[in-house]
């Protein structure tokens, strides 16, 4: 069975540390404390591959942008973008590639955020595997399109027309994943006409799903969407109908990972009470998953997330 893709797109975290180090960040790290956005950038140009230092080098812009040190942050990010231009594996350069294109949005980098999203669809197009092509594409298109980052329209409908395409080559099973990021891509893109019918094409897959634990993970997406969108209600209705698929699963491990993705939608349309009482019911199925390593890597995912989803009461 093909490998179940669970991605997270939590692109906005930064370390609360980073406050100390506003500024151009040279002054050395306190014994025993945090390090200095220096030495993080020498640890960063140290990571083994040029994804892994992109990587890295995004999580300090953030961390810049988050403390105030907007020049530093833009400066970081370049540098960022400058590990990825070279030719790599298009399956991992491709999605760092929509990282670091969001990043340059972020500070305020229109024209690099726009040649960013320009090689991830490039690069994206090159994927293989549909759903990671779509996702790769839709991503790139969204930044693309969005007003606060590229600011291309032209760009962003080619790359989402592409990203579209991708998810009508998709397995039946995994379209409605393909389909949910090329939702998130045209809402993100203001594509508004667009955005409302791939939403519907989204829900339609995701119901014509036969199997409960894709179809769960698929109505879970659907969810999703809708609630970034900003339409909770529609959303919430979405999480009751896929929270129903989810606890027809009878295999426990599948059952706690659609469980997982039930309530990630729930607390993505703001139910947080609902996610919590799934999360629980997901701790119950990942404690009685046979096999000791695996069920020890669902119970962790899940109580990490019920542990999350707590700190928001």
């Amino acid at each position: 069975m093909p490998a179940r893709r669970h991605r997270s797109n939590a692109l906005f975290l930064a370390l609360a540390a980073a406050v100390a180090a506003v500024g151009c960040g040279t002054k050395p790290a306190k014994k025993g404390g945090t390090l200095s956005i220096a030495q993080r950038l020498e640890r960063a140009e140290k990571e083994a591959t040029p994804e892994k230092q992109a990587a890295a080098l995004v999580k300090i812009a953030r961390q810049q942008l988050s403390a105030g040190d907007l020049s530093g942050a833009r400066d970081t990010a370049n540098r960022a973008f400058d590990r990825l231009k070279a030719d790599g594996d298009a399956a991992i350069f491709a999605p760092r590639l929509v990282d670091v294109a969001a990043a340059l949005g972020e500070v305020g980098d229109k024209k690099k955020a726009r040649e960013a999203a320009a090689l991830a669809g490039t690069r994206g197009a090159a994927i293989e595997d549909p759903v990671r092509r779509a996702q790769a594409l839709a991503g790139a298109g969204g930044i693309a399109g969005d007003k606060d980052a590229g600011g291309d329209a032209s760009l962003a409908r080619d790359l989402l027309d592409k990203a579209t395409a991708a998810a009508d080559a998709a397995d039946d099973r995994f379209r409605a994943e393909a389909l949910a990021a090329v939702a998130l891509g045209y809402t993100r893109a203001g594509i508004a006409d667009a955005a409302a019918d791939m939403v519907s094409r989204l829900e339609e897959s995701a119901r014509g799903v036969g199997e409960p634990r894709a179809k769960a993970e698929a109505l879970a997406a659907a969810a999703d969407v809708r609630a970034r969108s900003g339409q909770k209600d529609e959303a919430g209705k979405l999480v009751e109908e896929a929270a129903a698929a989810a606890k027809s699963v009878e295999r426990a491990e599948s059952r706690a990972y659609a469980l997982l993705a039930v309530a990630n939608a729930a607390v993505a349309a703001g139910d947080t009470k609902t996610a919590l009482a799934l999360l629980g019911e997901a701790d119950k199925a990942a404690d009685k998953v046979g096999d000791d390593q695996q069920r020890k890597i669902v119970v962790d995912k899940v109580r990490s997330r019920l542990a999350e989803v707590e700190k928001r009461q």
